[in-house]
C-alpha cells in the first residue's frame, strides 16, 4: 500500500482489527521510508444492483434514493434514524442475498411497505401511497380497509363482556 505522506510503496501492517459491524477489516499501517502511521479499511467489494423501473429504465440502486423516501414517509412519526437505517440495511441485504444483479422496483417497493407495515401503519400508508400511486380514493380506502382488518385479526377489540365486567 502507498503511503498517503510521501508515497513510497513500502508500508507494514502492524495491527489488523474486525469494525464493528463485522463488514470491514481495519488495518494500522506504517510507512517504512517516512515512519507515518496511517489507516485502512478492507471490505468486500458489492457488485452492482440495478433496478428495473416501472417505465423499463434501468439505475444503479442508491440506498440514499431508498433512504429519502423511508424518511419522508415516516416525517414527524415516533420512528428513529436508526430504525430507518436498520430498514435500509434489511432491505438491501435481501436484494443481495438474492444474487440477482437486477431487481424491480416493485420488489424493492414491496419489501419496504412489509418493514413499514411493521412498525408503523400511518408510515406505511404514506409510502404506499405514492409507491403504489393509487389512481382514486377507491383503490386508497380499499388498502386502508386491508391495512384495517390485518389489524383486527392480529389485535382483535375485547368482547363487551371484558368491557362490563367490574374489578
Amino acid at each position: 500500500m502507498k503511503c498517503p505522506y510521501c508515497s513510497s510503496p513500502d508500508t507494514k501492517v502492524t495491527d489488523s482489527r474486525d469494525t464493528d459491524d463485522g463488514a470491514s477489516i481495519r488495518r494500522r499501517r506504517q510507512c517504512l521510508s517516512c515512519g507515518r502511521r496511517f489507516t485502512t479499511y478492507e471490505t468486500v467489494e458489492q457488485l452492482p444492483i440495478r433496478v428495473i423501473k416501472k417505465n423499463g429504465n434501468r439505475e444503479l440502486f442508491d440506498r440514499n434514493k431508498l433512504r429519502s423516501g423511508l424518511i419522508r414517509a415516516c416525517e414527524k412519526r415516533n420512528i428513529t434514524s436508526a430504525q430507518i437505517e436498520d430498514i435500509v440495511n434489511r432491505v438491501e441485504k435481501k436484494i443481495r442475498n438474492d444474487l440477482r444483479s437486477e431487481v424491480s422496483s416493485e420488489e424493492i417497493g414491496n419489501l419496504v411497505m412489509s418493514e413499514l407495515k411493521n412498525l408503523d401503519q400511518v408510515a406505511y400508508v404514506r409510502f404506499a401511497s405514492v409507491y403504489r400511486e393509487f389512481k382514486d380514493i377507491g383503490s386508497f380506502m380499499s388498502e386502508l380497509e386491508a391495512l384495517m382488518k390485518n389489524h383486527k385479526d392480529r389485535y382483535p377489540a375485547p368482547s363487551e363482556k371484558d368491557e362490563n365486567h367490574e374489578h
